[in-house]
């Protein structure tokens, strides 16, 4: 089961060497900042902006699908 409260959000970096947030769950909600800690705080901020302006809009607030997990990566080799 998801929590209602909790957005998954996916951190990408940047060529600059900055990050990128964004969420699955809400197409077009992004932010920016030179630190993962600062993408996250920013991301916290547009999200609030972002489902406020859903609800003031009378648009639908979408329900978070869910957490995200990591999957390691194993090295593939060619077969001979």
């Amino acid at each position: 089961m998801t929590d209602p409260e909790r957005y998954t959000i996916l951190l990408e970096r940047a060529d600059d060497g900055g990050w990128g947030a964004w969420s699955p769950d809400l197409p077009g909600c992004v932010a920016l900042g030179d630190t993962i800690e600062q993408a996250i705080s920013e991301m916290r901020e547009a999200i609030a902006f972002h489902l406020e302006g859903l609800a003031e809009g009378g648009d639908l607030v979408p329900e978070p699908t869910g957490p995200g997990v990591y999957i390691e990566q194993h090295a593939v080799t060619a077969a001979a």
